[in-house]
């Protein structure tokens, strides 16, 4: 598939073809292992040559095989990787790149579960981790240290929607010997092409808009051969391989991503200005209103804006308890990027495991309610909050 082809035309047809028997779409090889032809072929499989061997083992098989070729189309990468999950794509990365005595240097505003992972697990096995205001290459800058190997960012950010000069900082990171890594789920490669301003691997949860219909669990991440390749034993080792059906439901899903994220930034720009307005909104946090910190950056390394928002409401914890219990169209569930409208309150669900001292430091407050919005019909999205907030 040529990469100077449109993105969409790349989003159905990219990976694909490649199938036995002339099937139309890529098959679910439903399989756990491969049978070789002698024991020649399986030496040679098995010692790094072409061909599948296992399901553990990358490439996995050809349904995996087919996804990894899609996404690097659309990121822009040479290699990947699918996993299991967003977090095992980012245990993985870390173990390929990270030992003892090794330091971390991360974003401060990011999803929980990466925070956990970073805060909890990898400190437990030497690892130094610190946290950074990723807004302000400052202090990126001020945070590296000489043994700093990797670099992380989430920009959009969860939940405050705060943005980082992906460009800037990847070079920040390569002149102190580090990796830049972009954890690039909110805004898919749609919007914004992380390694294209400069990172070295970008990592998405498939389980939000790659899949897109809220019905898998899945991660890939992307990034040059070489680094690929290193992450190779540790993903066969730590064993959290993508299932083949959540391979084959992430291709389906890929096929539409194009359509969807035009959609769902309508709509989230419709949501963002109608709430900006509403007298019980204290801030919004969307990229693509004026009024966001970091617009003319977004407007500058991303092509548009997203389904993801974020806003304060003047009542706090409660008037954001009476919000979420009063909509009749909006879900109340966490994860994001499904076709339907989803709302959850960071402080008490996804950002939970952050301390409150450092939540309400980073504007996680106790009346932060974060929306992915849906594509559904625009006016039914904005009325159901208009109805909840009444």
């Amino acid at each position: 598939m040529k990469n100077d082809q449109g993105f969409g035309t790349r989003c159905i047809h990219a990976g694909e073809g490649h199938n036995p028997f002339g099937a139309h779409a890529t098959p679910i090889y439903q399989t756990s292992t491969f049978v070789f032809e002698n024991a020649e072929q399986a030496a040679s499989t098995f010692s790094g040559g072409p061909g599948y061997r296992y399901i553990r083992s990358p490439p996995n098989t050809p349904t995996h095989a087919a996804l990894v070729e899609k996404i690097c189309s659309l990121e822009g990468g040479d290699a990947g990787l699918a996993f299991s999950s967003g977090m095992a794509a980012e245990t993985t990365l870390a173990l390929s790149l990270l030992k003892a005595g090794d330091h971390l240097l991360s974003g401060d505003v990011i999803y929980g579960g990466t925070y956990g992972l970073f805060s909890f697990l990898l400190t437990r096995l030497g690892i130094e981790v610190s946290f950074v205001d990723t807004t302000d290459p400052r202090k990126v800058r001020a945070g590296l240290r000489e043994n700093t190997r990797l670099v992380f960012l989430e920009s959009p950010a969860n939940p405050t929607m705060a943005i980082c000069d992906i460009g800037r900082i990847s070079e920040l990171s390569h002149e102190a010997g580090a990796v830049a890594v972009v954890d690039n789920t909110f805004a898919t490669p749609y919007f914004q092409r992380p390694l294209q301003l400069g990172a070295d691997a970008v990592v998405e949860s498939c389980t939000k808009y790659i899949g897109g219909h809220g019905d898998l669990l899945g991660g890939v991440a992307v990034a040059s051969k070489e680094l690929i390749k290193s992450m190779k034993r540790p993903a066969l080792l730590t064993g959290g391989t993508m299932g083949t059906h959540e391979a084959w439901l992430c291709l389906r899903g890929l096929k539409t991503l194009h359509l969807r994220m035009a959609r769902h930034a309508q709509n989230a720009m419709q949501l963002a200005q109608f709430l900006e307005s509403h007298s019980q909104v204290e801030r919004v946090n969307y990229p693509g209103l004026a009024s966001h910190a970091q617009h003319g950056l977004a407007k500058r390394q991303m092509s548009g804006f997203g389904g993801m928002l974020s806003f304060e409401l003047k009542g706090g914890l409660e008037a954001g308890r009476r919000l979420m219990n009063g909509l009749k169209l909006c879900s109340l569930a966490v994860s994001l990027g499904s076709v339907d409208t989803l709302i959850e309150h960071p402080a008490s669900m996804t950002h939970a495991v952050v301390p409150r001292e450092m939540r309400e430091r980073l504007g996680i407050s106790d009346g932060l309610v974060r929306v992915s919005v849906g594509i559904e019909d625009g006016v039914d999205i904005v009325a159901d909050l208009e109805q909840g907030l009444d």
